[in-house]
């Protein structure tokens, strides 16, 4: 089967290894690029639209997981979604993981064994696709990445963050949970943002989401979470994609197609 892939790997000699034995095992297969990073991951299957993706897990600057997200957000709508075959050291939760959603994944160092089989079930997947449904492929990976995320949220703490303490200057004021309206990913901080003010805080996004109640603060986007209850309209735009109008914000924010199941009417 004549298939194009791209390789993203931030080991250049594990990235070798692994085109090698993948022209080993499907001679038929393309390598349209190898890159080193998350980001160049995006831009590059952006760019080539590839059949099948190899990501790491762990690469500079965004996750494989994170890279297969924002990927979920930004595909053409016209175009088949690739297949997914996510490479890992060990690791007993991230195997369970994807063994539990069905995704298809790769131990380092890659034995060619288990190569074989990944490139049995990926042709397997590919030859099955209808082309008369092209999003089909799209809404399946986002109910496998919905689930694999998912455990971050699951771990919340059972005393939820109160206060969120943030630098003024040479102050540190304190603003109570209950006011805030939205958290949002900026660079190296994130916008805390109220109904009268707007302050950063050194917390990754990542790491504050476990501490908030998940019943009330909703992640909308990769780098966006809102309040729930602050949630006044949502909107669809001709291209289907979904906005939020928040009380006490003048800006629209965005959804992401992975969080766009939230918002549906009861």
């Amino acid at each position: 089967m004549n298939a194009s892939a791209l390789i993203a790997e931030d080991e250049p000699l594990l990235a070798a290894a692994l085109r090698a034995e993948l022209a080993q095992a499907w001679p038929a297969l393309r390598i349209a690029a190898v890159v080193g990073d998350g980001r160049s991951a995006v831009a590059q299957a952006l760019r080539l639209k590839p059949e099948v993706l190899f990501l790491d897990i762990r690469m500079p600057g965004q996750s494989g997981l994170e890279a297969a997200a924002e990927l979920a957000d930004e595909w053409p709508a016209d175009t088949p979604f690739p297949a997914i075959v996510f490479v890992t050291a060990y690791d007993q939760y991230a195997v369970q993981a994807f063994e539990a959603q069905a995704v298809d994944y790769l131990l380092k160092p890659v034995q060619p064994e288990r190569l074989a089989r990944t490139v049995r079930r990926v042709q397997q997947v590919l030859a099955q696709r209808s082309p008369a449904d092209v999003a089909a492929p799209l809404e399946h990976t986002l109910t496998q990445l919905r689930a694999l995320l998912a455990p971050a949220v699951a771990a919340s703490p059972s005393a939820p963050l109160r206060v969120i303490q943030a630098s003024v200057g040479n102050q540190i004021r304190l603003v109570p949970i209950d006011e805030v309206l939205v958290f949002e990913a900026a660079d190296k901080y994130v916008r805390v943002l109220t109904a009268d003010a707007e302050l950063l805080i050194r917390t990754p996004l990542k790491e504050l989401i476990p501490q908030l109640d998940a019943s009330l603060f909703w992640q909308v986007h990769r780098g966006t979470v809102v309040r729930a209850t602050a949630i006044h309209s949502v909107h669809r735009d001709e291209a289907g994609k979904l906005s939020l109008d928040l009380r006490g914000l003048n800006q629209r924010l965005p959804v992401s197609r992975l969080y766009a199941g939230r918002f549906k009417a009861m």
